[in-house]
């Protein structure tokens, strides 16, 4: 009797334990915003899935933030979990 209690019990932490760090469907979103030649968009926005811990994939969506420039068209990209 008290084997199957120490098994159940033991069976539910690692469930626990497993079911907290699974990897789950999160959305990046990014706001873009255009500048420098005229006739550009003021604003954009773009949208994708990452499948990982909560914690990768903000830093996997922060990564995908940043400034770039070409042709004289500035882009800031601006993305967070959502």
């Amino acid at each position: 009797m008290k084997i199957s209690r120490f098994l159940f019990l033991a069976l539910a932490t690692a469930g626990i334990i497993t079911s907290s760090s699974c990897n789950k469907k999160y959305i990046c979103h990014c706001d873009l915003k255009y500048s420098g030649v005229a006739g550009l968009p003021d604003s954009t926005t773009k949208e994708f899935d990452i499948t990982d811990t909560k914690e990768k994939a903000k830093t996997k969506c922060a990564a995908e933030s940043g400034t770039y420039n070409n042709n004289s068209i500035q882009t800031v990209e601006t993305c967070y979990l959502y």
